[in-house]
């Protein structure tokens, strides 16, 4: 049951291509459910992991014990690191909706700029960026679109815009996870010294920033058409700019984890500073868009239950009336007192008008007045997750905690495999930095937040005990496709379609984003696809004379431009306007913007695999 397994690449007739239509099955069956009978995440994961085992034991003879025991690995590794950076920083937001401090820093983002193409650069560009950063897994979508609307955007363009924006940061979104997720998968099945954290890292470095250079554009177009590029193309082309610059920057020579905080930061102060000195003619129809009347309210768990990993309800929060502190109404601040000024009523005296109730235009709507004290404490957590990741990032302090007893590496007990060199494969080395955790440090950052915030002790405690049953279903859903990917890797699934992949020969280079664009399309997710495909994608290379490292890459630049036209994240986009069923409407509007952002990034990577820009490969 638990004797030594050695991965195998032909256990069908000694034919990889009759081998390889076993080894497809669990993805096969992942994208069907997922996609096709539209079955829930969590449940789509665990049915493939069923059929990913079963095909593991039945038709490459792995013991039912080394299977189990590779399952429980890829579990654990989808819990630690992935879930505990995930569930820490959606904690660390939930407590700046707990405080009231959510809307003290959306109405700093609207007095910014009135114009709504600019608030669409800052919110779902910018911020969506920092948010991804952070968090990641859906949480920029379901965070920036309730902004979107709160500012005047009809739903449909809200939702759109946030899809589109959520793009160019995925790569490095919750603090690098699926860059660390691609390392650990990839380095297993090549020896290649370069499949590392940093090395991977700085290759997605030198493809997402050209994309993101033309992003901010297409969400000017998105909003206003060509009007909206001629008259907004300089604050568009300055976002995408310096965003692109400081991704590059911060990937290749300062830290993986923080790129996408440093080039959303770089980019918001950027068009900041542009907007003092210049701004654009303001067009009156962009004042107020008429169809966006009022946030929907925070839906119940079982009812607003999405299926992408780590997903969060924006309206999730204190519920008041039929809005919430997460889900503000566009003419107030969402049924709570915020901090600073109470909301000032302009009806008669004694009466109180709930503002979610009014359907009045944003000229009329009353403002409330945040002291600068409020709006330093709303910046603050961000802020504050910004200083302990630079701190801990730091040369000396970070070779001290990759040290036991702040981080320790053991081999997972009982999992006996050897890769078809002979040598036990690498991942079966499983890695416990419990202190320099990415989650550990936000764990560190939201006890600084709830101080800087004044939540006390009990309210964190039960905002983070919320956070865990929101999430209960991603969950399962990540640790279940990282047992899957495990499992699928170790027992020789993924060698055997990376060597019938490699029939494609060098034409492979040019598909390799596809691959991982397909991935993000059905998992919903840039960490989901590395896993899935990582090893993959590196199995191919190696069979096919390709640099293992440009098509890694390739995987997770490439899937960046699936996930705004995965059902989860659509699912996420809909149920936050209020859209719910209609998810087929927004599909349309981004789907052609996928396709034209998923060509260019397969021509980048073909150039990149040849003479002309092969000097761009670490």
């Amino acid at each position: 049951m638990f004797d030594q397994f050695t991965v195998v690449t032909d256990p069908v007739s000694d034919s990889v291509a009759l081998s390889a239509i076993f080894a497809v099955l669990p993805l096969l069956t992942l994208f069907v459910l997922l996609g096709v009978l539209k079955v829930k995440a969590w449940l789509a994961g665990l049915i493939s992991l069923a059929v990913a085992l079963v095909v593991a034991i039945a038709v490459y003879a792995m013991p039912v014990g080394q299977a189990v025991l590779s399952a429980t690995e890829g579990a654990a590794f989808g819990f630690f690191p992935i879930l505990w950076i995930v569930l820490n920083a959606i904690w660390v937001y939930n407590l700046t909706v707990e405080s009231g401090h959510f809307d003290v820093l959306r109405r700093s983002f609207e007095r910014v700029s009135p114009d709504m193409r600019i608030q669409a650069i800052i919110i779902a560009f910018c911020f969506g960026a920092l948010l991804e950063a952070l968090a990641g897994f859906g949480t920029p979508v379901a965070i920036t679109v309730v902004m979107l609307m709160a500012l005047g955007f009809r739903p449909i363009h809200a939702a759109s815009v946030a899809l589109l924006a959520n793009t160019a940061p995925v790569a490095f979104g919750a603090l690098a996870t699926p860059v660390v997720t691609l390392a650990t998968v990839t380095s297993g099945v090549n020896d290649d010294s370069r499949l590392t954290v940093d090395t991977l890292g700085a290759m997605i470095g030198r493809q997402t920033p050209i994309l993101a250079v033309v992003v901010p554009l297409l969400l000017v177009a998105l909003v206003d058409g060509r009007r909206g590029i001629r008259q907004t193309w300089p604050a568009a082309l300055v976002a995408g700019v310096t965003f692109g610059l400081a991704q590059f920057v911060a990937a290749n020579y300062i830290s993986v984890p923080l790129t996408d905080i440093v080039a959303a930061l770089v980019s918001a102060a950027a068009v900041v500073l542009l907007i003092r000195v210049w701004r654009p003619v303001t067009p009156a129809d962009l004042g107020r868009e008429p169809e966006a009347a009022s946030v929907p309210a925070a839906r119940e768990p079982a009812e607003a239950e999405l299926a992408d990993p780590g997903a969060v309800r924006a309206t999730a929060g204190r519920r008041s009336g039929t809005t919430t502190a997460a889900a503000p109404s566009l003419d107030g601040p969402g049924g709570e007192t915020p901090p600073g000024d109470p909301l000032v009523s302009h009806d008669s005296p004694g009466e109180h008008r709930d503002p979610a109730d009014s359907g009045t235009h944003r000229s009329d709507a009353p403002r409330v007045a945040d002291t600068p004290a409020e709006v330093a404490r709303a910046y603050a957590p961000y802020l504050i997750i910004i200083a302990i990741f630079s701190i801990a990032n730091l040369g000396p302090v970070k070779d001290a905690l990759a040290n036991e007893p702040w981080t320790v590496k053991f081999a997972w007990p009982g999992l006996d495999i050897l890769g078809g060199n002979g040598n036990q494969l690498s991942s079966a080395t499983f890695t416990l930095n419990w202190l320099p955790a990415a989650g550990t440090l936000m764990i560190l950052a939201g006890v600084l937040t709830a101080l800087v915030l004044r939540v006390s002790a009990g309210r964190a405690l039960r905002a983070y005990g919320r956070t865990y049953v929101e999430l209960r279903y991603a969950i399962v859903t990540v640790m279940a496709v990282l047992a899957l990917a495990y499992v699928m890797n170790q027992s020789g699934q993924t060698n055997t379609l990376g060597a019938f992949l490699a029939a494609a020969g060098g034409a492979f280079v040019f598909l390799s984003a596809i691959l991982g664009w397909i991935g993000v399309a059905v998992t919903g997710s840039d960490t989901s696809a590395n896993a899935l495909f990582g090893a993959l994608q590196v199995e191919t290379a190696a069979r096919a004379g390709l640099d293992p490292v440009l098509l890694a890459a390739a995987n997770s630049s490439g899937g960046v431009l699936g996930k705004m036209i995965s059902p989860q994240n659509l699912a996420i986009a809909a149920a936050a306007v209020g859209m719910a069923g209609r998810e087929g409407e927004i599909f349309r509007k981004v789907f052609g913007w996928s396709l034209l952002l998923l060509l260019f990034m397969c021509v980048l990577v073909a150039l990149q695999g040849s003479p002309v820009l092969g000097w761009m490969v670490p």
